[in-house]
This record gives C-alpha cells, structure tokens and sequence, in this order.
C-alpha cells in the first residue's frame, strides 16, 4: 500500500491560466535560486517556502499574482514595493512577468530566510 500524497506545486501551477503561470514558474526558479536551502510545500492551497519558518508564498489575488512575505514589515523595502497592512504580511502585485524585480526579489527572499534563521538560533 502506498502513502497517498497531497497536491503539489507542480499541481498548483498546472492549473493556473498561461499568463499566471508564466509569472509563477518565474517566481519559483527566482526563491529556489535565491534560497536553494529553501523547502516547498502547499498550505492553504498555495506554494509557500520555508526554512527554519515560513519564509514566502506565491498565490493568485483578482486579477493577479502575489509573492507574499511571512515576515515582510521586517524587510528593507527603499522603493515602497511591499504592500499590505497587517502586523508582519507584505506582498508585491505581479500583473505579468516584467513585474518581477529579480535582484530586488532575491534580496527580500535572502533577508527573510535571514531572519528566519536569526530567530531560530
């Protein structure tokens, strides 16, 4: 008898229309390369990232994409790209690929992974 598996971010993404899908598949080879330490799973129907902590998610919101930050208030964000109100989310819209900021992403990606791991030592 086999262990019987959950969804997975291949499944996530599979299921997303052309134009989110090509922003996701981005967004993931971005956190992976950025953070290659960093694990994968679905929670609450969406990728998320952790190590050591949750680190980030990627999920649809209207009409667009979202790279969210577990502890995004605590991330140095010089530009006002972060958006959000709650007492440590952020996230950033992605409407199409050229949204993505890769040295800016990879940078929060590598902090919040950091203090992840500041947290947990």
């Amino acid at each position: 008898m086999s262990a019987k598996t959950g969804p997975t971010v291949d499944d996530y993404l599979r299921k997303l229309d052309p134009a989110r899908r090509a922003i996701a598949v981005e967004l993931r080879a971005l956190i992976l390369k950025a953070a290659p330490q960093i694990e994968e799973a679905i929670k609450w129907r969406q990728p998320w990232y952790s190590r050591r902590g949750l680190v980030c998610s990627i999920y649809t919101a209207g009409d667009h994409l979202n790279l969210g930050f577990s502890r995004g208030v605590e991330l140095d964000d010089p530009h006002g790209l972060l958006e959000g109100t709650g007492k440590g989310m952020r996230h950033v819209k992605l409407r199409n690929v050229a949204d993505i900021k890769k040295q800016q992403f990879a940078k929060w990606i590598k902090g919040a992974v950091r203090l992840n791991e500041t947290a947990a030592a």
